[in-house]
């Protein structure tokens, strides 16, 4: 098995809702999210991966989806305010934990048929979180 590694450091904002500690209110993070991809065999290049391929795809969708924006579950009642007043926001089904951000990460790198295997996201240098698949059974 090949494997192959690319890191991508962007920025975002998120809350936690009916969080009892301090993520329940509004701050940042400085991220990196570090993909990993895995194939048996190697293309005509001897690649898992081009690294400018997965980097270009990665950073793009970031900057567009979840870079500078602000991460909030869709019930969360301040998003009607941040969205009126013109703020970048991303309405998410569940709370946005570093959990539910690597998946969701994860999720666009397989919708674009990158081979990833797990994705993780640093909320700090020494606190990350990280999604993989289960193996088929």
């Amino acid at each position: 098995m090949f494997s192959i590694t690319k890191e991508i450091h962007f920025c975002y904002g998120h809350r936690l809702l009916h969080h009892q500690g301090k993520c329940r209110h509004l701050h940042g993070h400085n991220a990196r999210a570090v993909i990993r991809l895995e194939n048996d065999s190697l293309d005509e290049l001897g690649m898992v991966c081009d690294f400018s391929d997965i980097g270009r795809f990665v950073k793009d969708w970031l900057n567009r989806e979840i870079d500078h924006n602000m991460l909030l579950h869709q019930d969360d009642p301040v998003l009607p305010l941040l969205q009126d007043a013109g703020e970048r926001c991303y309405a998410m089904s569940e709370n946005p934990t570093a959990e539910n951000i690597a998946r969701l990460i994860f999720d666009a790198v397989e919708r674009a048929g990158f081979p990833v295997v797990e994705v993780a996201l640093y909320e700090t240098e020494s606190a990350y979180a990280s999604y993989r698949k289960s193996p088929p059974e």
